[in-house]
């Protein structure tokens, strides 16, 4: 099919005014202006009219299990007495609940246009057939943990390398494993889950410095987490360490190692990661709950680490002016740009579509619209006084107007 609009953002080149698109077998086979698409290949042609289309947002961490657990946690005094809490909510919860927790996540994400999804799994049961239910593109991480359960760490690896191998990852799916967390995990699993990894090609992701207290925990031995966990595991891999340089000695962090949070670094240790070529994602609704200290943004950039944007889960959000809180990476972008100002839009839009590609491990594919990438895309409405393309992006408020992926219409009129 040809494809019309206005405006055309591909992100990886400048805005197409009067733009059209040549979508063939899902994928985008030519991208230009609309006198030249027109002639391009046969078949359907659709005029969207006055509107602005940019690639399908990336977003590269949430938890869909926990969508509707929006509002039952008030933000708490210690981070270690969320997790507290959200282990009590997860344990009343029967698999219905999950399930249906995560297609509303799913439904939330597309309406608002996000096309491709890195998901933290904790209810592996639910994998296939939840991929089966969404048009949205799902990276599967499979939680791994193990401190509460005391199973071996090779009992604790193998149930999920199984699992991966009764699911059929396929262009639109994708699975990986997910060590939820270094003190949540122990280190003998960080080092069989890495071994794994290496020896199968397999992406893995982890929440690493995310609280005070974590940092506090391996750094100095002390804080609300170490406390609390000193009864319930071996604390020998805490002390004068940070959990950056903890996860380097895992053997974990590698081009497909996705950091997530990282919020509190040690002198140098936003370079390891850059050497280990990892990527960072940050959670700016979630980070604003915990009341963290400001991102360590420009250390990262700095040291040549690939940053880019995801919502974490509505377990740890807080709505906003009065709206009911939702998974929506426009309102991702701009609540990092109240704390940027000095980040470009431009620069913010990239963190949620090419950055967080290049962190999936998916550049060219996803993220962009150019020949070859896949044919996900967005349709925004575009006033008639909206002058900078990127702004007018990054000001959206609310559904978008259409959201397609691999070149159908998944959400909007005539879906």
């Amino acid at each position: 099919m040809r494809i019309r609009s206005r405006i055309i953002y591909p992100v990886s080149r400048p805005p197409i005014e009067n733009g059209g698109l040549f979508i063939s077998n899902g994928r985008f086979a030519a991208v230009g202006d609309w006198a030249h698409i027109s002639k391009v290949g046969s078949g359907e042609i659709i005029d969207l009219g006055e509107v602005l289309l940019l690639p399908g947002l990336i977003n590269a961490h949430c938890h869909l299990d926990y969508t509707d657990m929006a509002g039952k946690i008030a933000p708490p005094k210690h981070f270690s007495d969320w997790i507290k809490a959200i282990l009590a909510v997860k344990a009343s919860w029967s698999f219905s609940e999950y399930a249906a927790s995560w297609l509303r996540g799913t439904e939330m994400l597309l309406h608002t246009g996000t096309t491709t999804v890195a998901d933290i799994e904790a209810v592996p049961e639910l994998l296939p057939e939840l991929w089966a239910s969404t048009a949205l593109r799902v990276i599967s991480y499979l939680e791994m943990t193990g401190v509460k359960s005391d199973r071996p760490a090779c009992q604790i690896l193998n149930e999920a390398l199984q699992k991966l191998e009764t699911l059929q990852v396929t262009g639109k799916n994708g699975a990986g494993l997910s060590p939820h967390a270094l003190y949540s995990t122990k280190p003998d699993l960080l080092k069989v889950s890495a071994e794994a990894a290496a020896k199968r090609n397999l992406p893995t992701t982890m929440h690493v410095a995310e609280s005070s207290e974590e940092f506090e925990m391996y750094s100095s031995r002390c804080g609300a987490l170490f406390d609390w966990l000193k009864t319930q595991r071996d604390m020998a891999d805490c002390g004068n360490v940070t959990p950056i340089q903890q996860l380097v000695n895992s053997g974990l962090m590698d081009s497909q190692f996705l950091a997530v949070h990282v919020n509190y670094l040690g002198d140098g240790d936003a370079q390891l990661v850059a050497e280990k070529n990892c990527s960072v994602v940050h959670c700016p609704s979630s980070h604003a709950y915990f009341q963290h200290a400001p991102f360590p943004f420009e250390e990262l950039t700095k040291a040549g680490v690939n940053v880019c944007l995801g919502t974490d889960s509505l377990a740890s959000c807080k709505p906003v002016n009065g709206q009911k809180a939702e998974l929506n990476m426009f309102l991702e972008m701009q609540r990092f740009a109240e704390k940027f100002p000095d980040a470009s839009p431009d620069q913010i839009i990239r963190m949620a579509t090419v950055n967080a590609a290049q962190a999936l491990q998916k550049c060219g594919l996803i993220g962009e619209i150019a020949p070859e990438a896949c044919a996900d895309f967005v349709a925004l409405p575009l006033s008639s006084s909206s002058t900078d393309v990127a702004t007018a992006i990054l000001n959206h408020r609310g559904s978008v107007s259409e959201t397609w992926v691999a070149g159908n219409r998944v959400f909007g009129s005539g879906q």
